[in-house]
């Protein structure tokens, strides 16, 4: 038994002897993707005959272990590798983190100590307050004993809450600054969990050796993403144009004095190709309608961790005009807005990486979060509103309750009243006697027929809001109560509507080392800087925005490596604002707005003394008639591209006639009016065009 016992240990001394833990790492390069990245280390090991393994530690907890790579072995052999989470193992925090955790740890104890004062008080005063009564039924207290004891009550109890209040406005103070240093210890983007990741790697040889293992694997939590500095001159001078990228990560690990490549190509990318199916047609309910069949659309648009505050203008891609109630919100959460009047919108975000922008009638687009300025064209949902049926009540949905009367009481708040071949739900807060509720599936609103037509085993799960909780996300569209539907994933073949692509892989080396901290915050490399030959123009379109904008168009651009990204534009030695770069472009011409010019007006106008509408027999008949007049004010002459546009009749009882286009040169088929004029110096300039509508007098056109 004493043998045995003897082998067993010299077996499991032999096992321990030949576990190497804590074994050094270098970090030596990193190559950043536009999201996540690839480390490099190196590590200098000692290897035994047999079996031994290594474990490398204090390593990121953010590691994709499928992509953990493996080099120099020379004549060992690896029998395994395998990646875990050391809970015990701390992660090295900065010296400032440190400091302020010090500091938030010193007036935690400086709180405790004051609750421990008030405590006191508070015992002593209920001590003084138990003890008032003087004397008993057989003793007379004198006045002069009451006079005393009056004066030392009052005077204690005063000083007792006195030192109360002191003590509770310290502690106020003192939590005014714990809230203030957390605050900051957001901004380092300091992450409360403490573990490390491991590497462990079992190697095998029959030869005593030395070896510098390459130990490459993939992290999330890093990135990069570009942005352009655009400064220009003056008109008919080159632009110069910096490239710089912003470099961030919070990946666990400091990256010091290390070698650093930048990739555009994103790891994370959906690689396999699509298969093309035969499409077959047949009956179906109007649920499978509402499904999405666009393609994937080709977004290169890369999440920006940094962008706080997003704005912009919503339009309709079919006329580019504002569309004003567009519901903007950040996906997976509450926070939310809606477009003005003028298709404009600002959104504070809080972590989320898109933003979903709706609109009854249109296509819903899922943008990821990629600047500050996110102007976006929405494409009508032709099936959508093909659905809707005009009544002369008012706007009513195709009657089907069978669903829906399947789901009454299986909802929390659902309550489904039915009447006028309407849903509504009762209790909901409005002063109108019409009440149908706004319904929303994954996201995007859809009628009440489609909510009809669901099948009940595609919910996933369901959710019903009303008033100011309604309201706050949907606006006015959300007064009379919202049904949040939310589908099975797993019956989709397609992850929603977008899919992001990566684009041809471009590599930067850096030649400088850098040191990049791990604390999300943002480190500025200038990767390139060109001058580039410009062509300027002004750019008008008075239909859709009343502004003179100076752009410049590059030629060649496709040379430059550009990726989409948000411009700061510098022009004459001024700040004029932000742009968006898109380079993602089929043209031969990359076209950059500089900004508005004032001293450039245009004006569009109809004049008072013409002829608007007539009446032939059963059709009406609509002249239009515009001027457009343009004013340069400023010492030189300008170049300027003006553009304007007739209707396009869609049906053959609208006829659109007597069209003039002066001196335009015309695009029938789009009905696009263009003038390339050059402007003299201080000097105007007028264009005329018009056109008449026919249409049956009983119908409306949306003019």
């Amino acid at each position: 038994m004493k043998q045995f016992t003897l082998l067993l240990f010299l077996i499991t001394a032999i096992s321990f002897a030949n576990t190497k833990k804590g074994t050094a790492t270098t970090l030596e390069d990193v190559t950043v993707y536009l999201s996540g990245a690839q480390i490099k280390r190196t590590a200098s090991i000692k290897i035994p005959i047999g079996t031994t393994e290594f474990v490398f530690n204090k390593l990121s907890p953010n590691i994709q272990e499928s992509s953990i790579q493996v080099s120099g072995l020379k004549n060992a052999s690896i029998l395994s590798i395998n990646y875990g989470i050391n809970y015990l193992s701390k992660q090295d925090t900065s010296q400032d983190v440190e400091v302020i955790q010090e500091q938030i740890a010193h007036l935690q104890d400086q709180i405790q100590a004051e609750r421990h004062l008030i405590s006191g008080y508070e015992e002593e005063s209920y001590l003084i307050t138990q003890n008032r009564a003087l004397g008993n039924t057989s003793e007379v207290v004198s006045l002069e004993k009451l006079q005393k004891f009056a004066s030392y009550y009052r005077t204690r109890i005063t000083e007792i809450r006195t030192l109360t209040y002191q003590a509770n406005k310290a502690i106020t103070s003192f939590n005014a600054e714990i809230s203030d240093l957390q605050k900051q210890l957001r901004e380092f983007n300091v992450d409360e969990k403490v573990q490390t990741g491991e590497i462990k790697i079992k190697l095998n040889t029959d030869i005593a050796t030395d070896l510098t293992l390459n130990i490459k694997y993939n992290v999330s939590n890093a990135g990069w993403f570009p942005i352009y500095d655009i400064k220009a001159e003056k008109i008919n001078a080159p632009i110069q144009l910096a490239y710089k990228a912003h470099v961030y990560q919070n990946t666990g690990n400091d990256w010091d004095n290390i070698k650093l490549t930048l990739s555009t190509s994103d790891p994370s990318t959906n690689n396999v190709k699509p298969d093309i199916n035969p499409k077959y047609l047949n009956f179906t309910t109007t649920y499978n309608n509402y499904k999405n069949n666009r393609a994937t659309k080709r977004y290169h648009y890369k999440y920006n961790p940094l962008v706080k505050t997003v704005s912009g203008v919503v339009t309709s891609s079919s006329d580019g005009l504002p569309l004003p109630g567009v519901s903007v919100i950040e996906k997976g959460t509450n926070n939310g807005t809606q477009t003005d009047f003028d298709g404009r919108y600002s959104l504070q975000v809080n972590g989320g990486q898109e933003l979903t922008f709706s609109y009854v009638g249109s296509k819903s687009e899922n943008i990821s979060i990629h600047s500050s300025i996110m102007n976006v064209a929405l494409t009508e949902d032709v099936t959508a509103l093909s659905e809707v049926a005009i009544t002369s009540q008012g706007t009513r949905r195709r009657p089907n309750a069978s669903f829906a009367q399947t789901l009454e009481g299986q909802v929390a708040g659902l309550n489904i009243a039915r009447g006028n071949s309407s849903i509504n739900l009762r209790g909901v807060s409005s002063l109108s006697g019409y009440k149908e509720a706004l319904f929303v599936i994954d996201g995007e609103p859809i009628n009440e027929g489609d909510f009809r037509g669901l099948d009940p085993d595609m919910i996933a799960s369901m959710q019903v809001l009303k008033d100011t909780e309604a309201t706050a996300i949907y606006g006015n569209r959300g007064r009379n109560g919202v049904v949040l539907i939310e589908t099975k994933k797993e019956n989709f073949t397609s992850n929603g509507d977008l899919i992001e692509e990566g684009i041809t892989n471009t590599r930067f080396e850096i030649k400088k080392a850098y040191s990049i901290p791990n604390n999300g915050d943002v480190t500025v490399i200038e990767i390139e800087n060109f001058t580039v030959p410009a062509s300027y123009a002004y750019f008008a379109a008075p239909v859709l925005n009343e502004n003179v904008f100076l752009t410049a168009k590059i030629d060649d651009w496709e040379q430059y490596n550009l990726l989409p990204a948000e411009a700061n534009v510098y022009f004459e030695g001024s700040y004029s604002g932000k742009t968006n770069i898109n380079p993602q472009s089929t043209t031969e011409e990359l076209t950059i707005s500089l900004g508005v010019d004032p001293n450039v007006v245009v004006k569009r106008t109809q004049p008072r003394d013409f002829k608007k509408n007539a009446f032939i027999g059963s059709n009406r008949i609509i002249s239009k008639h515009y001027e457009i007049e343009l004013k340069n004010n400023k010492s030189s002459a300008i170049d300027l591209v003006l553009y304007d546009r007739i209707p396009i009749s869609q049906n053959k009882d609208i006829k659109i006639d007597n069209i003039e286009t002066g001196t335009s040169e015309y695009d029938d088929k789009k009905g696009i009016l263009k003038w390339k004029l050059n402007l003299p110096a201080n000097d105007k300039d007028v264009h005329k065009f018009s056109y008449t509508v026919k249409y049956p007098k009983y119908k409306r056109v949306n003019l």
